[in-house]
């Protein structure tokens, strides 16, 4: 039905090549251009990335696109937070009720698994080492550059679709039209990576099926599990200051600096002054933009137009929740693409804004409050409430990681929800009433 309509995608990351498979069951020509190598060729060499975590907003769009089982054989389920005191200490957090996980996913094979799903369609064309160089908006061609051989190609497309990361090349065409609205912001604080390697059976050192966190205040470590045996650990730290990568001068330094705020780490990280003086000092930026289509030409979807720190493990779920909503919208408009792009820009643009402040709150928590005794017990007494009135009160962590609630309607849900929790943990002797039904009844009262 489509099979002369051509569409390029500029980006072949994990959005990119998920809304290649979308677009090829519509019968669409579709064309990837990718800036990097192939990422499935033996010689590929790729830069280390933080260790993804999927919930149910991703798992809707990959079953959307018939995936679902494929990423559930790499995924390892995740069912609670183990918070790693400073005293070697271990508190233990659920993320929902029984059963319910977010899953840890290897980058890479996720995306080489896309990629192979794309490639699987007659109707999809994969060009690897294309940069975009210029798009011609009234006439919507794409002008590429081929990095293995300086070919210059231009190409006319019906629509384009940026779907190039936050420094992406199709949104910065778009900055340069009028009313175009961009800002973007860099965090304090960077990360890097480190290893807890496998026992030599090839089993986890620590608990497999959970996150792993030491929360130390101004700064925090974190751990998912790999199906290797591995940790993928990486620390979150200011670049400046009295601590901060930039104090951490020499060994001696970053040696003494582990062995006092993680101590019961070390002894699982032999490879660490070496993982530490290797592995990259990385950055954390966010984006924000609008509109992110221009007529019914070119829209952005994924970390090109909502980049966003990864603090509530929401990045590339709500970058593949860009693919279901855009598809929904194209499907409640039968195809007609102009107001397909209206609609989409209308509601997404709030809800990432929305998720944006959320990731960016759930840093302080993951780092500060874990640790606090007065933030688990009021986390208990929300999950017992909730377990008794679940059509009254949903944590607002599940409704982000469980729910497909819009972001912008479950950060005014937990906003109010806060307000409430802030009222009840000020009670005197909420530690000798917390799971009393005048605790339950206050709350009702409130609500």
């Amino acid at each position: 039905m489509n099979q002369d309509h051509r569409i390029a995608i500029a980006g072949g990351g994990l959005v990119g090549s998920l809304w290649a498979v979308y677009m090829a069951q519509k019968g669409y020509q579709v064309s990837i251009y990718e800036r990097r190598n192939d990422p499935r060729r033996a010689d590929f060499v790729g830069g280390r990335s933080i260790n993804l975590a999927l919930s149910d907003r991703g798992w809707k769009a990959l079953q959307g696109a018939g995936l679902g089982e494929r990423i559930e054989e790499l995924a390892i389920p995740m069912y609670r937070r183990v918070m790693h005191g400073k005293d070697s200490s271990i508190t233990y957090q659920a993320y929902g009720k029984d059963g319910q996980a977010i899953y840890s996913v290897p980058r890479g094979e996720l995306n080489k698994i896309l990629l192979e799903k794309a490639d699987e369609y007659d109707n999809v064309g994969v060009h690897f080492n294309y940069k975009v160089r210029a798009i011609d908006m009234k006439e919507n061609v794409l002008e590429l550059e081929n990095q293995e051989n300086g070919e210059q190609v231009a190409r006319k497309y019906q629509q384009i679709f940026g779907t190039d990361g936050a420094f992406s090349a199709v949104r910065s065409k778009l900055a340069r039209r009028d009313r175009f609205n961009f800002s973007q912001q860099y965090l304090t604080h960077g990360y890097k990576e480190l290893e807890i390697p496998a026992n030599p059976d090839g089993t986890h050192q620590l608990e497999k099926n959970a996150l792993h966190i030491w929360p130390r205040g101004e700064f925090m470590m974190i751990a998912l599990p790999n199906q290797d045996g591995s940790f993928t650990c990486t620390l979150f730290f200011p670049f400046e200051g009295e601590t901060s990568f930039d104090s951490l001068s020499d060994s001696d330094k970053i040696e003494a600096f582990f062995n006092e705020e993680f101590p019961d780490a070390v002894p699982l990280m032999p490879t660490l002054m070496q993982d530490y003086h290797e592995n990259p000092t990385s950055s954390l930026v966010m984006i924000s933009c609008s509109p992110w289509h221009f007529e019914d030409k070119v829209c952005l979807m994924g970390d090109a137009s909502h980049a966003i720190v990864p603090f509530y493990g929401q990045g590339m779920n709500s970058g593949f929740e860009d693919c279901t909503v855009l598809n929904d919208l194209y499907n409640d408009h039968h195809g007609n693409w102009s107001d397909t792009f209206k609609a989409f820009s209308a509601k997404r643009y709030p809800e990432a804004e929305a998720i944006r402040e959320l990731a960016l709150r759930n840093y302080i928590e993951m780092r500060d409050k874990t640790a606090d005794p007065m933030f688990l017990l009021q986390k208990k007494i929300e999950k017992k409430f909730s377990a008794a009135h679940p059509d009254k009160w949903i944590p607002l962590y599940s409704q982000v990681t469980f729910s497909h609630i819009p972001y912008d309607e479950a950060l005014q849900n937990g906003e109010r929800q806060d307000t409430i929790m802030k009222e009840v943990m000020n009670r005197p002797d909420i530690h000798d009433v917390w799971d009393s039904e005048e605790v339950e009844q206050a709350i009702l009262a409130r609500l």
